[in-house]
């Protein structure tokens, strides 16, 4: 087995996972996001992309539910012994639910399930499915989600290696970033340094973008060199046994115009060190208006929620 952390940190995970499903009145949990497969247990896969469960009884049982490719993948990064593992068959019209509910019924489960519907891993298709063939049902997409917002001193260690990560890929970046530069060349020595270090790939792809693109903050690239005159929006995560680290730098590509030197000012002043994240936004919203930026401050909270809004005044952002 491949596991990032050791025997009693996954036992106590395990024992609080156990205690908030028979708290919760319930027989069983159904986990279908593959971060409480992860966290609960080791598994790692993006098998979650076809059909797979876990079932946590209210006993402290684990089980697993997968496709015969994840065979192997369960057995190499999981806590879960291998009659624990279980293989739907796939065939023409198969429906690996009702190969869950016989998986229940052999556990002995037969009370209230809850289960995680606010995930990618459950498809809307199989959701139908899986309420026509387990009865009893009930959301409780909140319950390992819950217990994973307290970190524990080893996964906060595991965040700081993917925040030293970020603070090289940074570094590998800028190294090549100047006029004329290539924006697959940052990228690529942005996310070199991760995997030099050690690191995985991050949850989201790294974003970059330049030109008339500098402002998008989802994925963009044209893959294009940058002008002389130019401002660079990056935007990445260190990644470390899938403990991230993100973060966002905007880079001035020769001289900083008026506008990049107000925003920066209007910036330091909004957000301090060790200020409460509750009062975060407050600061922001309160320099901006005091800096007669109103349109740029939380764009997407301020406006309206049509895009084309949204877009005017993130363009409003660097022209003022």
């Amino acid at each position: 087995m491949t596991l990032h952390f050791d025997a009693p940190e996954y036992a106590a995970r395990q024992a609080r996972a156990t205690k908030v499903v028979a708290d919760a009145g319930l027989d069983a949990l159904l986990m279908f996001a593959p971060e409480s497969h992860f966290w609960l247990t080791g598994y790692d896969t993006f098998g979650f992309a076809m059909f797979q469960a876990m079932v946590l009884t209210a006993k402290g049982d684990i089980h697993l539910l997968t496709r015969m490719p994840d065979l192997r993948q369960a057995r190499y990064t999981s806590t879960l012994p291998d009659d624990h593992i279980h293989i739907w068959p796939e065939f023409e019209g198969c429906d690996p639910t009702t190969d869950l509910a016989h998986l229940l019924t052999d556990l002995g489960v037969a009370g209230t399930v809850g289960f995680e519907s606010q995930t990618v891993g459950l498809t809307d298709f199989n959701g139908q499915r899986l309420r026509a063939a387990v009865a009893q049902l009930k959301d409780a997409s909140d319950l390992i989600r819950g217990l994973r917002r307290t970190k524990s001193s080893a996964e906060i260690a595991m965040h700081r290696r993917a925040a030293a990560l970020s603070d090289d890929a940074l570094d590998a970046g800028l190294a090549v970033t100047h006029a004329g530069a290539f924006e697959g060349d940052i990228l690529a020595a942005m996310q070199g340094a991760v995997f030099k270090g050690g690191g995985d790939y991050a949850g989201n792809e790294f974003i970059i973008g330049s030109g008339d693109g500098a402002l998008l903050c989802r994925y963009y690239s044209g893959r294009r060199h940058l002008d002389p005159a130019d401002q660079l929006t990056l935007e990445w995560s260190g990644t470390f046994a899938r403990y991230h680290a993100a973060m966002m730098r905007t880079v001035v590509i020769g001289a900083p115009t008026q506008s990049h030197t107000r925003m920066h000012a209007t910036c330091a002043e909004a957000i301090k060190p060790n200020a409460p994240m509750g009062d975060v936004y407050t600061a922001h919203a309160n320099v901006f208006d005091a800096h007669a930026c109103r349109p740029a401050a939380m764009a997407w909270a301020r406006s309206t929620t049509r895009s084309g809004s949204i877009s005017r005044c993130f363009t409003r952002a660097i022209r003022f």
